[in-house]
């Protein structure tokens, strides 16, 4: 994510809940900042992206960025646009470099573990941004998108492998979607922290009934992606997914869910 220079604590933040004049220049500093504005903000309210808006690798989003300005060069560029709301600002405080004290609102958008989480993110940026109502009906979409799901045929242990062997752990947005389709993650079978290096040995050892992956590892280019092909991983069923889908909190958590129980329903 982007890094921009921080001073001392001195800008305004958005506290949820505060009434405030909908912005007409919005800057976000993070790509899952850019997804939630992308998806409830007028075009027009949009000022600038941040630099990973258009990865397709990172955001779900890429393709309707492609319309928006992005920032390049954090500091200078915001200072130049002068937004009246910064979105995905880092926690805690703090303005960009050579920027008046008090200068711009701002609203903070931690990480999101889980489907709750979410929701209450969706909720924040739509009433910064003032759409309320939009906020409210993206979050119905979606509880009705994963209502509808169907129940997975197919259970089991369920291994989030990653490129040189790290395993995805408890309290994780895709641990939640686990969860949701009825796995349970292997990292809480074998009481691995949040991320954990698992070797190849011990992955084949403890036997997961599924590995799912990044897409983006299904074809060998380098040593750390060659590991998750090595014949004695080849029994496990796998499961696909663009990391893009569950690097960070956004609307995209509900293709997860269905491409998840699709494929657990599969013959």
């Amino acid at each position: 994510m982007i890094r921009p220079l921080i001073l001392a604590a001195s800008a305004l933040t958005l506290l949820p809940g505060a009434a405030a004049p909908r912005p007409q220049r919005i800057v976000s500093l993070n790509v899952c900042a850019d997804q939630y504005l992308i998806a409830l903000a007028d075009p027009g309210q949009i000022a600038a992206l941040s630099s990973n808006a258009r990865d397709p690798g990172l955001s779900a989003a890429a393709g309707e960025a492609r319309r928006f300005r992005i920032l390049r060069r954090a500091s200078e560029e915001v200072l130049a646009i002068r937004p009246d709301l910064i979105v995905g600002y880092p926690l805690g405080g703090g303005t960009i470099a050579g920027a008046p004290p008090g200068q711009w609102r701002t609203l903070g958008v931690p990480d999101a573990p889980n489907y709750a989480a979410i929701q209450g993110q969706i909720r924040n940026v739509a009433r910064a941004i003032g759409h309320a109502d939009r906020g409210e009906a993206l979050i119905a979409r979606m509880d009705r998108a994963l209502a509808a799901l169907p129940r997975a045929r197919r259970g089991g242990v369920a291994a989030y492998y990653q490129r040189r062997g790290f395993l995805t752990g408890t309290g994780t947005l895709v641990d939640d979607l686990m969860q949701r389709v009825g796995l349970v993650n292997l990292a809480a079978r074998l009481g691995k922290p949040v991320l954990a290096q698992v070797s190849l040995e011990e992955m084949v050892a403890a036997r997961p009934d599924w590995l799912i992956v990044e897409s983006a590892t299904d074809r060998v280019a380098d040593q750390g992606t060659e590991m998750l092909h090595h014949p004695a991983l080849a029994r496990i069923p796998r499961i696909s997914l663009p990391q893009s889908w569950t690097v960070c909190g956004s609307p995209a958590y509900v293709r997860a869910a269905r491409a998840l129980t699709a494929r657990l329903n599969a013959r």
